[in-house]
């Protein structure tokens, strides 16, 4: 029957330099967290060389759950700001745990010189997002359209004091603009 593809053969679990190896390409594409490895090894079937290579990936540098955390999170200041609620929501469920979340969040944020121009306050990262979705456009005079963009902005992570802060501002900078 066409499309129909014959069944796998079971495969063998992976030894340790195979999963090494497996790990290593999963690792290729971008940061994992500990949690995400380990999904992914156990997916292949690598339960009984697990804790060596994560051992070994971690001695290497390749798993630091902080490191991780950092670049999550700095990574949605540069593309996609997010609010604080937001990335930690989404590292939550990348597996990181509690108190990683709590250190990133009582850690000020070491700024380096390609960190220029990146929003370092909540309502900064809430400004750029909603400058984002205005597209250059400037904000709507109809009150149903500006909460259409909060609900957005609330969306995305930012709390309704931040998103009314926000909003007031661009606001009175469309006022401020008008000739």
């Amino acid at each position: 029957m066409p499309g129909r593809r014959a069944p796998r053969a079971p495969r063998e679990p992976p030894d340790a330099a195979a999963a090494l190896e497996l790990a290593l390409r999963f690792l290729g594409t971008r940061p994992r967290t500990r949690w995400e490895l380990e999904r992914r090894l156990r997916a292949a079937g690598a339960d009984a060389v697990l804790d060596h290579v994560l051992a070994r990936l971690a001695e290497l540098g390749y798993l630091d759950d902080d490191a991780f955390a950092r670049y999550w999170s700095e990574q949605r200041d540069r593309h996609a700001p997010r609010g604080r609620q937001m990335v930690e929501a989404e590292l939550r469920q990348r597996g990181v745990t509690r108190d990683v979340i709590e250190r990133l969040r009582s850690e000020p944020a070491a700024r380096r010189p390609e960190d220029e121009g990146l929003p370092e306050t909540e309502e900064q990262r809430a400004r750029v997002a909603l400058e984002s979705h205005l597209r250059g456009r400037p904000l709507p005079d109809d009150r149903k359209a500006v909460q259409r963009i909060g609900m957005f902005l609330m969306r995305r992570g930012f709390d309704g004091e931040t998103v009314r802060a926000v909003l007031r501002k661009a606001g009175q900078d469309t006022i401020d603009d008008t000739p």
